[in-house]
């Protein structure tokens, strides 16, 4: 790999530029003059342009490669590195019909963008299916997404929609379809307007990559949007283009000032209905994917106005960072140069910083992750690239957050304090068991406790140890848990302590549930719920016998959760699994 630095560069007649695996900087503009003059960026090879104001120029063209998802149900998020061809210096708007099939590392065949049977594009030969492609400026109603049409044109700088393609592309492996974006390259100020509290639909827009925290630290950015990245993901098992059928959520991403604290949240997949509004979630994990500093060609992503104005795309925030590099990748499912181990898969941050991540299960169905950084610099109130809120309208029926300033927050930022009590919300639409795990311990004394205080129960459960669970009748609990450092229960021991020898296991040759109490506890009830949260045993024990059974013979096969409560109101939850021998 090596560099290129010119002032200006000029082709001119049939002469081309082919740029493979390396970097070309220009410092002022691209004067591609004639038709058949090019630029060929391959093998990751990528063009940077500095602080010249002239603007890229000519009817010559940038050809450029990017990668699909696979399938032809699942949405990319993009926006386009090239606009239309034109003599002019300024950048242009982007129509599908740039998008090109793959021949050969210097040709390729313009995709046909039409109307296809079944709504389904195809890879060979490569045919775009046109109903979509959509973009969305300035919103929060899923009403006021813009259906890209042949009469509709894409900005320079905004986002689109575009699904995959079904069968195998020929240049590429696997279902993924690879495109070559074909223009003239943008470059320069790149300005998309953006509202407060509504969210827009931009992306990168440069034939190289672009820098996250060049991108969010701009100081025209910093006043314009709340400096939080959103990534769309959707589950590539459901082959179905109705909304109601789509499964899939935006994960989250921002960095701090320093460049050295990155914060990202997992997307929560989730269901729409025949209108767009979640309707609820469908349990399907993510795939992994995570957002990472250095944003690659043709990404698309969702950001949040703060104040009407515009987010803008700089040259000064262009790098050049190939995506096969572990802080790159493009937002999608796939293999080959975008595939990354899970190495650093949180983010490391600096030791005087401290973090830890909440997992809430929902009826081990589907989960929420949130996340809590510590350091003296961060305040009780919003600290931009530290935090992520969630917006109210993708809040689901069941769901957990922070709720700082009464706002619900998937990334929280506080100064520690070893006496500090951050309150949790956690949300349910029904009678039905929750779970709550701790993952991403970062810098934290190893001799430290996390508790989760249950306040109704003034019990305090160490995540480090064990995981909380328990079973929630509907309703939204604002005051009821908190996380703290120190439990305050003086007059009963650590749970750690006194559940440290409970069992509670299922005997399925005896269709048994046992209870293993050594210390001999005094046992007030034992509840079982089935998993909508309906009650289906409840026995008042009172007693402190080194082993209690109940039978299950009634029970038919399935998963329940079993639930002690002790003398001190402290709870024991445990999932249990019941098969009857027939």
């Amino acid at each position: 790999m090596c560099s290129l630095g010119f002032s200006q560069l000029s082709v001119r007649n049939n002469a081309y530029v082919y740029v493979s695996d390396e970097i070309v900087f220009v410092e002022d503009d691209i004067n591609l003059n004639e038709a058949a003059s090019t630029i060929y960026l391959r093998d990751e090879g990528q063009v940077i342009q500095g602080t010249g104001t002239t603007g890229n120029s000519g009817v010559g063209e940038l050809s450029v490669y990017q990668d699909g998802n696979v399938g032809a149900y699942e949405y990319n998020y993009w926006c386009s590195p090239v606009g239309s061809k034109t003599s002019n210096n300024t950048n242009n708007p982007f129509g599908v019909t740039f998008l090109n099939d793959i021949v050969d590392v210097t040709n390729s065949n313009p995709a046909s963008v039409v109307h296809l049977p079944g709504y389904n594009g195809t890879a060979n030969p490569l045919q775009i299916e046109l109903y979509w492609i959509w973009k969305f400026v300035a919103s929060d109603e899923y009403s006021d997404w813009v259906h890209v049409t042949d009469g509709t044109s894409i900005n320079p700088g905004e986002g689109f929609t575009m699904k995959g393609t079904a069968g195998t592309s020929t240049n590429n492996s696997g279902d993924n379809q690879n495109y070559d974006f074909r223009g003239k390259p943008n470059t320069g100020d790149i300005a998309v307007s953006v509202l407060a509290n509504q969210f827009t639909l931009v992306g990168n827009p440069y034939p190289s990559a672009m820098d996250a925290f060049e991108y969010i630290h701009d100081a025209n950015n910093q006043a314009t949007i709340t400096g939080t990245l959103y990534y769309w993901e959707q589950n590539p098992a459901v082959n179905s283009h109705n909304i109601n059928q789509y499964d899939g959520g935006y994960a989250s991403y921002t960095i701090d000032a320093t460049g050295t604290v990155e914060t990202y949240t997992p997307a929560t997949f989730r269901t729409y209905d025949g209108e767009g509004n979640i309707n609820g979630t469908s349990g399907t994990a993510p795939t992994g994917k995570t957002p990472r500093r250095y944003i690659p060609v043709g990404q698309g992503f969702m950001v949040e106005g703060t104040a009407t104005g515009d987010v803008i795309a700089k040259n000064s925030h262009r790098v050049f960072e190939k995506e096969s590099s572990s802080d790159s990748e493009f937002f999608k499912t796939t293999s080959g140069k975008d595939a990354k181990t899970s190495q650093d898969e949180y983010h490391t941050i600096p030791e005087d910083f401290k973090r830890f991540r909440l997992n809430i299960d929902f009826n081990d169905n589907y989960t929420r992750q949130i996340v809590e950084t510590m350091h003296p610099t961060a305040t009780f109130g919003f600290d931009y690239g530290l935090e992520s809120a969630i917006n109210q309208s993708d809040i689901l029926n069941s769901d957990a957050y922070w709720f700082p300033e009464a706002k619900p927050f998937l990334a929280e930022a506080l100064p520690y304090d070893e006496t500090m009590r951050i309150p949790l919300v956690i949300k349910v639409q029904n009678n039905m068991p929750i779970r709550v795990r701790i993952s991403d311990i970062q810098h934290f004394n190893e001799s430290q406790p996390i508790y989760l205080h249950d306040k109704t129960n003034n019990t305090y459960y160490n995540l480090r140890t064990q995981s909380f669970e328990t079973n929630l009748e509907k309703g939204t609990y604002n005051d009821r848990f908190e996380i703290t450092f120190i439990n305050n229960n003086t007059l009963a021991l650590d749970v750690d302590v006194i559940f440290n020898d409970f069992k509670i296991f299922q005997n399925n040759i005896t269709a048994e549930l046992k209870l293993v109490n050594p210390n001999n506890l005094t046992i007030k009830s034992l509840t079982v719920y089935d998993v909508t949260g309906k009650q289906i045993i409840i026995n008042n024990l009172n007693s402190n016998n080194s082993e209690v059974s109940q039978s299950t013979k009634h029970l038919s096969d399935g998963v329940y959760i079993a639930q002690v409560e002790t003398e001190n109101q402290q709870n024991i939850t445990k999932k249990i699994i019941v098969k009857q021998n027939n």
